[in-house]
């Protein structure tokens, strides 16, 4: 059975009734795209691994540490910047990585108080008056 072509431009494809025998239907996922459909599996992969996120925050650890050293001559960021480097390293376990990263943290912290302190405590006593 299949429909007249009206215009009469255009091949018309047979019609093909719902529960048709397999051969006489497109194969599943005909004219759908990628991912859709029996033969092409699921839309979506598997969820990508999950990471402990302490490459990020060590990576902003050494680069805070490092300005601290260049722009406010922090000396605990010296051993702070070390710390965020091994806590960078892939061979180093999980929970090290997190606790050198801790303490690269505490460090930078430190020496950002000390550093205010010193200001404080030069213009209190009038060293930085002119």
């Amino acid at each position: 059975m299949s429909h007249a072509n009206p215009g009469g431009e255009y091949p018309q494809y047979p019609y093909e009734p719902y529960g048709a025998p397999y051969g006489e239907r497109p194969p599943p996922g005909h004219g759908y795209g990628y991912g859709y459909g029996y033969d092409h599996g699921p839309p979506f992969g598997p969820p990508p691994p999950r990471r402990d996120g302490v490459n990020a925050a060590a990576l902003v650890a050494l680069v805070l540490n490092l300005l601290a050293i260049v722009g406010c001559c922090n000396v605990l960021a010296i051993p702070g910047s070390i710390l965020a480097g091994l806590a960078l390293r892939a061979e180093t376990p999980a929970k090290t990585r997190r606790d050198l990263l801790t303490w690269s943290w505490v460090l930078y912290g430190l020496g950002f108080a000390l550093t205010i302190g010193v200001f404080f405590s030069l213009g209190a006593n009038g060293y930085l008056d002119d």
